[in-house]
């Protein structure tokens, strides 16, 4: 199984497509429990639609086979450095970025840590807080018994015996309780350079709204509002082709 280690950090990985092509990472959906097995499941599916990139998809820390500390301080930044540090592990500088859901907020993080780097991202289904979902955000013991980690919670819970409830809330309120996408401010998305292709989400969990903000903020973005649909997805993933394809380095 790979796995690129680092201290008490371990993640898995799997490479796709074309080995000598130029890097794509794949910031997987899911919620907390993000796993590469979740790209499976979505209608987007970038790992079979992308093979003439390096595809590199990933287990998120404490989510499937992959495992670490609860980074308490900075939740955000900790996964970052697993996904830069798979990156330095793997020979790469710079890479192209698609994140679905949750993973569009660790794109952003990313495009605004290290912008040299990320050669451009591609947000799916943005996940953030706007006036349909507002209320149910602050209340964590909620949030941790819905779907979007209940069952992380269960199986770290089982795997990790010295941590609690108490603490996986602690983490989980580090983790939402900003306002917008949570893992970077609008003043962030406003000054951020990246080239980013934004197709919004419909439903509480992915709002419509954040997506579009996101692509009124950024100052290169364009967006993909109707993409969701068997007749329209196609045409999606042909425009996808040709946003990565535009920003990759010659």
């Amino acid at each position: 199984m790979p796995a690129f280690e680092r201290g008490d950090v371990s993640i898995y990985y799997e490479e796709h497509g074309n080995k000598s092509g130029f890097p794509l990472m794949l910031l997987p959906p899911g919620g907390m429990d993000a796993t590469v097995d979740r790209w499976k499941r979505m209608a987007f599916a970038p790992i079979e639609r992308f093979g003439e990139y390096r595809v590199i998809v990933l287990d998120k820390r404490n989510a499937g086979r992959s495992r670490g500390p609860l980074d308490l301080d900075d939740p955000w930044g900790g996964y970052a450095n697993d996904q830069l540090g798979l990156a330095g592990y793997l020979g790469f500088d710079r890479f192209h970025v698609v994140g679905q859901c949750i993973g569009s907020s660790y794109a952003l993080t990313l495009a605004k840590r290290v912008p040299e780097r990320i050669a451009s991202a591609v947000l799916v289904q943005p996940i953030g807080l706007d006036d349909s979902n507002r209320a149910h955000w602050p209340d964590m013991k909620r949030f941790l018994a819905s779907h979007f980690c209940e069952a992380w919670a269960e199986e770290l819970l089982r795997k990790r015996p010295e941590l609690d409830m108490a603490t996986l809330e602690k983490f989980a309120l580090g983790m939402f309780s900003g306002q917008f996408v949570f893992s970077v401010s609008r003043e962030d998305v406003r000054s951020c350079t990246t080239p980013l292709l934004v197709l919004p989400g419909i439903d509480p969990v992915h709002p419509g709204t954040i997506g579009r903000e996101v692509a009124q903020l950024a100052r290169n973005a364009e967006m993909i509002d109707e993409w969701k649909g068997p007749e329209l997805i196609p045409k999606a993933v042909e425009r996808v082709q040709g946003f990565l394809k535009t920003h990759t380095p010659t």
